[in-house]
């Protein structure tokens, strides 16, 4: 069986990095069902109702997994942080940790508050 590119991402992570990426995938894909996996900029990004919405990656520093949010200039949380980026905030996890599950939703859900209000615009359905 030949593994896609995000399955490829997921699985050839050494741990407890990729148990600590694949909570993540299940808590972000179990958020709402218009959220899906995509594989983006090399990298497994989220769309929601297809437009970009976060992602997960391996930070350069620490080699911890974060949470990217695409439109983390609109969200308010004291485990987001900027780094050196203009729009996009991260929170970064202890793989050796338990994930802090409800932070995570909240943040999510937040986000997902951005795009259900109208101030992320999403794109136009096809007919």
């Amino acid at each position: 069986m030949q593994l896609t590119p995000i399955d490829h991402f997921y699985l050839t992570k050494e741990e407890p990095n990729k148990s600590c990426l694949l909570a993540l995938r299940d808590i972000i894909l179990a958020q709402d069902t218009d959220i899906t996996a995509e594989w983006k900029y090399n990298m497994p990004f989220f769309y929601y109702k297809g437009k970009m919405f976060c992602y997960l990656w391996i930070h350069k520093k620490t080699q911890h997994p974060f949470l990217g949010m695409v439109e983390g200039k609109h969200l308010h949380h004291p485990n987001l942080t900027f780094e050196d980026r203009a729009r996009i905030k991260i929170m970064v996890f202890n793989p050796e940790e338990d994930l802090p599950v409800d932070t995570i939703r909240f943040i999510l859900n937040e986000a997902l508050d951005l795009y259900k209000s109208g101030l992320i615009k999403l794109p136009k359905k096809k007919r």
